[in-house]
């Protein structure tokens, strides 16, 4: 599979990443001379220092070749004017443009084709869209959900004193009494599919996989208290923020938020007149007090300055709010972020890269989740009568190391696997593979 990538920001580096390391051929167009540079230390394919609008370059590129064409630059315009004129000149199969005004996101765009463009994502409406999954779920913990199960896979840091520390993943097991699964263990930045004597260690980041029923039951059995959230105060009225309240004041919670632009507050009132809007510079430590953030269920940091979102949480926090979600756009924080004493992390572009991902594996694919910093992939996927797992009993199916199938949905019940279980066609599986084992595992999601 030939894929050209315009734009070598976050996503794009991403996306080329993931492709780079399942085997597939990439091509990545870059104008900026210093970041082109940079990918091409870093990343095994060919970079192209150029204008991706120009159609020589794009020739250049091999887009006459291509299977698929994403264009992740930080225009709107140059991304959606470069898939047009790859609609127009070249037989590639899928175009991709990476769209962030929210008033496109919104147009009739997103729902049919548009200058050619097979598929258009906006990384603000993902990243909202999780915040408001995650809240409905309780903002304990970063939650991937997947399209045809009532199964969910919620992480875990393991503290000092937690029920999980030193213990073997057979005791654990042992010790609760609802079924789950550990999923997965990032420790040092290390990917672990654990067996059940793996022991779990103070400071890894431990994933579970259960129903959301049986979540409620296990955290209450591990003492990691489940709290009510009602009153809400949303740091940063910009994009993702305005976005999460519309979301979420649909639920009929109570909305706080605060905003620093005076202009902005304007527009948010008008917007939302059942939500409170503040016109306050967060970083003012008077602004906790007089607005009496400390008695707020949730506080959800979502401006432009991450490191000053991870700072607030930890702030309201220590304050007294029961629970904090920070958006973080560097993905090397996500790491010190998850050991800090912060609920949820969001980053907008990790979304953008899950939601192209699932596009270009379409399909038989219903979900698709990475976890660990883009270490591994959760995938959720339908089974027919040709695929390879059919008729076998998984303990005869050669997986690669570091990849296990977690569930089976068979006619609406959730399977746990075992060595005996058998798949067999319209069977739903989830999956997880580390990067480096995902070729070999696309035999069985493509069947």
């Amino acid at each position: 599979m030939h894929t050209v990538i315009l734009g070598a920001g976050v996503v794009g580096y991403q996306i080329a990443q993931q492709l780079i390391s399942e085997g597939k051929d990439v091509i990545i167009i870059e104008k900026n001379p210093d970041r082109a540079k940079y990918i091409s230390e870093h990343l095994d394919c060919m970079v192209l220092n150029d204008e991706g609008t120009n159609l020589t370059t794009l020739k250049r590129a091999g887009t006459q070749n291509a299977d698929i064409f994403i264009s992740a630059t930080n225009s709107d315009e140059v991304n959606m004017i470069a898939c047009g004129l790859v609609a127009s000149e070249f037989d590639v199969r899928l175009k991709i443009a990476r769209v962030r005004n929210i008033d496109y996101s919104k147009s009739r765009i997103m729902g049919k084709s548009f200058l050619g463009i097979d598929f258009i994502v906006n990384s603000e409406v993902e990243t909202a869209r999780q915040i408001a999954n995650t809240i409905a779920l309780g903002a304990d913990s970063d939650v991937m959900l997947f399209e045809n199960t009532d199964m969910q896979l919620r992480n875990i840091v393991v503290s000092p004193g937690s029920y999980f520390v030193h213990k073997t993943v057979k005791e654990i097991r042992k010790g609760i009494t609802e079924p789950f699964l550990i999923a997965g263990i990032m420790r040092n930045n290390e990917f672990i599919i654990p067996t059940g004597d793996t022991q779990v260690l103070e400071g890894d980041n431990i994933y579970l996989l259960a129903t959301q029923k049986n979540f409620t039951k296990i955290f209450i059995q591990v003492g990691k208290k489940q709290e009510k959230i009602d009153r809400i105060v949303i740091v940063g009225g910009g994009r993702v923020g305005a976005l999460a309240c519309e979301y979420l004041i649909r639920t009929g919670r109570k909305i706080t938020v605060i905003e620093a632009d005076y202009e902005r507050c304007k527009f948010l009132a008008e917007k939302f007149p059942d939500a409170l809007i503040l016109n306050a510079d967060i970083s003012d430590e008077s602004i906790f007090q007089e607005e009496e953030i400390a008695k707020h269920d949730l506080i959800v940091s979502v401006t432009d300055n991450q490191e000053l979102n991870m700072l607030i949480s930890l702030y309201a926090k220590n304050l007294g709010v029961k629970r904090a979600i920070a958006l973080v756009t560097n993905s090397n924080y996500l790491a010190i972020a998850s050991r800090l004493d912060i609920d949820v992390t969001v980053n907008p572009k990790l979304s953008t890269v899950d939601a192209i991902m699932k596009f270009i594996r379409r399909g038989k694919i219903k979900s698709l989740h990475s976890i660990f910093h883009g270490r591994a992939e959760v995938i959720e996927f339908s089974v027919d009568d040709k695929n390879p797992l059919v008729g076998k009993p998984l303990k005869d199916i050669q997986f690669p190391q570091n990849s296990i199938i977690l569930s089976v949905v068979r006619n609406n019940t959730n399977i746990l696997p075992h060595g005996n279980l058998v798949i067999e066609p319209d069977d739903l599986v989830i999956i997880i593979a580390e990067k480096a084992s995902i070729p070999y595992i696309e035999q069985f999601i493509q069947g």
